[in-house]
This record gives structure tokens, C-alpha cells and sequence, in this order.
């Protein structure tokens, strides 16, 4: 899983204003002032072979626009990854190689999980993450972290995320401020007392 938020743990429209401007949302495009186009962290994601897994929303925002695009490092592994679509509701499946999930979703996306297929990525899709968050479905997190608060928006790590441990692979603090890190799912919480 693919996540840009702020300090504040906002994920909602990082990549433009009229991308999620739900709940009144003002400051959509937060993440446009730094973008640096010398970090490597896309590339090294795009490199795999991998799946996309999408909540609705994000899949109509990526459905009409990445087919559009020419060949690129971000256009050609998503045009020609599977789509897996998380949705209740209906959906026009229009971008090639688009597999509609729903009913029981929890179910449904242990079994793939447990199929010998490539990885799966998640962008966006703040919905979705909460369902993933809460069943212990993610064994991988990419934050990169901007450096600034919003106060409001939706946020990555809502009520219901279950106590999870995560231990850090891989990290880098990039010229303009951003924290990227890439941490794998590591057991349960841990406690113990400060003496």
C-alpha cells in the first residue's frame, strides 16, 4: 500500500483540488508543491509485477485517466496490471483487465491473498484502507509523509485500525521534506513499562 498524507494523517485528494472535495474539503492538491522528480521511490514500486486493488472512488478517478496516457513508468505497468475494484455499489468496469469485488469483501480478498499471484497495490482508496486496516490485511505500508498539517480531511489511520506492530525496512528523508518509508507487518503490539 501506496499512501501520500500529512503530518496529521490526512490522505484525502493529495493530487488535485476536484480529486475528493467530500466533506467540504478545501485544501485538495496539497501534495502538488513537492513533487520531486529526483526520488526513486515510484520507480522501485513499478518495477514488480503487481495488481492494483482499488476502492470506487479512486478507480473511477484512475479509469479515466491513466488508459488516456501514453506509455510511461507509471501508465504502463497500471494499464496492464489486473484491477481489482472494492465496491458495493455499481460500477463501470471500462479499463481493461477490471474485476469488480464485492458482497464479502473480507472473504473474497483473503483468497486472493492467498493465490500465487503478484503483489497488491493500493493508492488512495481511504475507504478501502479502513476495511484492510481493520482485518489485517496489509502487510506492507509506503508513507511518505509531507511536511504540513491540515487540521481536517480524511485521515489514513481512522477508529477501528487494529494494534499492529510494523518494523522498518527502508527509509529516506527526500530534499524537499518528505519522509519516505517502507515498513512490513511485524507481529503484535508489544508492552512493557519504562524503568
Amino acid at each position: 500500500m501506496l499512501t501520500f498524507v500529512t503530518l496529521d494523517g490526512v490522505m484525502q485528494a493529495p493530487g488535485g483540488p476536484e480529486e475528493d472535495p467530500s466533506e467540504n474539503f478545501e485544501f485538495g492538491g496539497w501534495q502538488a508543491p513537492y513533487t520531486d522528480d529526483g526520488d526513486d521511490t515510484i520507480s522501485k514500486l513499478m518495477s514488480v509485477p503487481f495488481d492494483l486493488l482499488l476502492g470506487r472512488k479512486t478507480y473511477d478517478i484512475f479509469a479515466s485517466y491513466w488508459p488516456k496516457q501514453k506509455a510511461s513508468e507509471v501508465s504502463t505497468p497500471f494499464n496492464k496490471a489486473k484491477k481489482y475494484v472494492v465496491s458495493d455499489n455499481d460500477v463501470k468496469l471500462t479499463w481493461e483487465e477490471s474485476i469488480k469485488i464485492d458482497g464479502d469483501v473480507v472473504g473474497k480478498l483473503k483468497a486472493l491473498k492467498q493465490e500465487d499471484g503478484p503483489v497488491f497495490h493500493v493508492w488512495g482508496s481511504s475507504v478501502l484502507i479502513q476495511t484492510l486496516l481493520k482485518n489485517d490485511l496489509i502487510d506492507e505500508l509506503w508513507l511518505m509523509t509531507y511536511p504540513l498539517t491540515l487540521g481536517k480531511g480524511k485521515r489514513l489511520f481512522r477508529e477501528g485500525t487494529i494494534p499492529a506492530a510494523f518494523e522498518l525496512v527502508e527509509g529516506k528523508i527526500l530534499p524537499n521534506g518528505v519522509v519516505v518509508a517502507n515498513y512490513k507487518r511485524a507481529g503484535e503490539v508489544k508492552t512493557g513499562t519504562i524503568a
